[in-house]
């Protein structure tokens, strides 16, 4: 008998991790339905090809991010690869790809099978609600970490009550209900968490998991150059339109690898106990959102370059504003995430941003390929800045890299 509740007493406990906690390979391969999930939003809005179906996808993606980042909370909390909660993330996992199986069904349910939209629900409340039980395994005996599982638990019922009740209602009223619960469920779980009781075990761990998933995103922008070009001859313009949009992804990363995402760990790691926490929730939890948002749409503004690059035609309004305003969103995030993480407004990181978005009406009217290269060049502006007159402070805080890397062999 004694036996038997030892044993039901470790399933029930979870080791707390510690400053020296890294990402471990099962958070990875979790990670890996997140990427065919990224792939399957770029479709949606592709196939669609409206603002319409850029909503209903960035609704999506909400669904899909606040997933992703409920679980690299419980990773920092705890070794996710031992014990129940290994078990735990399996099943979370497994509904998690039925969720990004169903997000061409999500709002246009096709006749002959199970509703959709329904299964989209079901799978996404088995993801939370597993996130809910793991959290609380995982909290242990920390009665402030438990209570902000527990408080926590509302914006998770008001969130998937009105998914429900959009998938009910059904019709064009869907989009505006989904798009409220998304709303309030994050600006509900934000009022409650910004000054509560979440714990950052590792700021290593933390910074290393938002690294893998921006990587994650940046590989969606890959796959869109192959998905745009799959169908076209191999041809100089195709070869050009491919070397451009990969210069571009190259940038994309470079904005955030080089300097930025070292320099936030430095300042997390630097922040003990609730500023820590604020600080994740505030400049990862919420700001790595829009980031992530950014890349996709500039995903799908290369999949229509790629798709149309020997074309005579020019690219037209919603390939530019795919191009251009994702492009723009992830370097206003870019600039918002420096500054919340103790640093200043990087102007011309604004500076670029705005002038993408000015830029959209007249790359409207430009061939595909001249259109990707003012993204380039205008991108590459804040890269050449930083390279060039930040090139001391730029060192420092690489150097800073190293010596931490360093100390850890």
């Amino acid at each position: 008998m004694s036996g038997r509740v030892d044993l039901r007493s470790r399933l029930l406990r979870a080791r707390t991790s510690d400053e020296g906690h890294r990402v471990t390979t099962y958070e990875l391969f979790f990670d890996l339905v997140f990427v065919f999930a990224f792939t399957q939003v770029t479709h949606h809005m592709a196939h669609e090809h409206s603002a319409v179906g850029v909503l209903q996808a960035l609704v999506i993606l909400g669904v899909l991010w606040w997933s992703w980042t409920s679980y690299s909370w419980l990773a920092n909390q705890t070794f996710v690869d031992e014990g129940l909660v290994r078990l735990g993330m399996a099943v979370a996992m497994a509904s998690m790809f039925v969720v990004a199986l169903v997000i061409p069904e999500a709002f246009h349910d096709l006749e002959g099978g199970l509703s959709g939209p329904l299964v989209f629900v079901a799978a996404y409340a088995v993801v939370r609600i597993t996130h809910v039980a793991l959290y609380l395994i995982a909290a242990g005996e920390d009665g402030g970490l438990r209570r902000q599982v527990i408080v926590n638990i509302v914006p998770l019922v008001i969130g998937v009550g009105l998914l429900l009740l959009g998938v009910l209602v059904g019709g064009e009223a869907q989009l505006p209900i989904w798009a409220a619960a998304m709303v309030l469920d994050l600006g509900v779980t934000y009022i409650l968490s910004r000054n509560g009781n979440w714990r950052v075990h590792s700021a290593a761990h933390w910074s290393e998991r938002y690294g893998l998933v921006v990587i994650l995103a940046l590989g969606e922008s890959i796959v869109a150059i192959g998905v745009g070009a799959s169908e076209l001859p191999i041809s100089v313009p195709l070869l050009v339109g491919s070397l451009l949009a990969v210069a571009l992804s190259l940038l994309l990363w470079w904005l955030y690898f080089d300097v930025l995402s070292i320099a936030a760990e430095h300042e997390l790691a630097r922040r003990k106990g609730a500023a820590r926490a604020t600080l994740a929730v505030e400049a990862y939890t919420y700001v790595h959102m829009f980031l992530i948002a950014g890349v996709v749409i500039s995903a799908l503004g290369v999949e229509e370059v790629m798709a149309h690059v020997d074309d005579p035609e020019p690219l037209g309004l919603f390939g530019s504003v795919a191009l251009l305003g994702g492009t723009s969103l992830y370097l206003a995030a870019h600039a918002l995430f420096w500054r919340r993480t103790g640093g200043s407004w990087k102007w011309w990181r604004l500076a670029a941003a705005t002038a993408l978005l000015a830029l959209i009406p007249l790359v409207a009217l430009v061939h595909p390929l001249a259109a990707l290269a003012v993204a380039v060049l205008v991108t590459a502006v804040p890269v050449a800045v930083e390279t060039v007159r930040y090139r001391e402070h730029r060192a420092g805080v690489r150097a800073g890299l190293h010596r931490s890397a360093a100390d850890a062999d």
